[in-house]
């Protein structure tokens, strides 16, 4: 490949760092501080602030982790496919293992320390705990015993840990909800049913450019066990069940208006036509139209995600 591996400090840890993809956590955590200020009628900027910062050290900890936990396979994939894929952080020597792993803990280390120092900082008792919990998903998304990403269960736990687990820690953050008492969701939770979903689908969409070398290397993902076709029919099943979800949720929950979850709705239905249109041609082994067909997934959930939260939040606050 053609492209030029970045060099200096700051540009190999930025590009470790993989700011393209930070969406996928940023997203699903304001969306909870949106649930979180939905509770109170009105936004924290500390508990606001402290949630971006504290998601900011839970992704470099599950990006650097992810990139230690998958040299091998990453290795194996820029042997197969030189010119089709993207400098790799390990493989490619843009960073060393050991200072890929020192990041990692020293990330994943941070982030503890910024939810135990929360309790006091932000009177949220429960905050080091729930931080903990949060951050041992993403343990056992990569990291041995479990390492559930190899053994096929990865992207259900990432639908669980980004689509349930962060937005919950980040709406007691920002609400003050009790994390473990019979008050520990905000009132909107049903909503986090079509979350979960979306990144569930989102999971399962990132793994369609790895097909055949997670096969190579031993990884049991979606993608390898169901063939690229079929993993690309679920993705487009979960976006529709999470459409359905959230205007269940507008129809049978009570602290969920329906008039706040249609347009998300119509949305996702809108990303859906594209997607499938997009889906012919994303193909094993069409890396740029793999790359297109993810776009349109990420613009899907991130556009839908973000208004709805906004929407519940201005609801709540302007007009119950």
């Amino acid at each position: 490949m053609s492209e030029r591996l970045p060099t200096g400090f700051i540009a190999r840890w930025h590009y470790a760092l993989k700011p393209g993809s930070w969406s996928k956590l940023f997203v699903p955590a304001f969306f909870g501080q949106c649930l979180g200020a939905a509770h109170l009628r009105r936004f924290d900027l500390v508990c606001l602030a402290a949630g971006m910062a504290l998601t900011f050290l839970m992704l470099a900890f599950v990006v650097l982790m992810n990139d230690f936990a998958d040299r091998e396979v990453d290795a194996i994939k820029r042997r197969m496919f030189p010119q089709g894929c993207s400098p790799k952080t390990i493989p490619d020597g843009i960073l060393p293992a050991s200072r890929v792993l020192l990041g990692g803990l020293l990330a994943g280390a941070a982030a503890l320390g910024l939810g135990f120092y929360s309790e006091g900082w932000l009177n949220r008792p429960q905050a080091g705990l729930a931080t903990a919990l949060a951050l041992g998903v993403f343990v056992a998304y990569s990291l041995p015993p479990l390492r559930l990403n190899y053994r096929g269960g990865g992207e259900l736990l990432e639908g669980l840990g980004v689509g349930f687990a962060l937005p919950w820690l980040q709406a007691y953050l920002q609400g003050g909800l009790g994390a473990f008492d019979l008050g520990w969701m905000p009132r909107a939770w049903p909503v986090l049913f079509g979350l979960v979903l979306l990144a569930f689908a989102s999971a399962v969409g990132s793994g369609l450019s790895d097909e055949v070398s997670d096969r190579k290397g031993g990884k049991r993902t979606f993608t390898t066990m169901l063939g690229n076709p079929g993993a690309r029919r679920l993705c487009e099943l979960l976006v529709a069940l999470a459409a359905g979800a959230w205007l269940m949720a507008g129809f049978f929950a009570e602290h969920v208006p329906l008039v706040v979850t249609l347009v998300p709705v119509l949305m996702l239905l809108y990303r859906l036509r594209q997607l499938w249109a997009a889906s012919t041609d994303a193909v094993t082994n069409a890396f740029p139209a793999q790359a297109h067909y993810k776009n349109i997934l990420h613009r899907a959930i991130g556009g839908s995600v973000e208004l709805l939260g906004v929407s519940l939040f201005l609801e709540r606050a302007f007009f119950s």
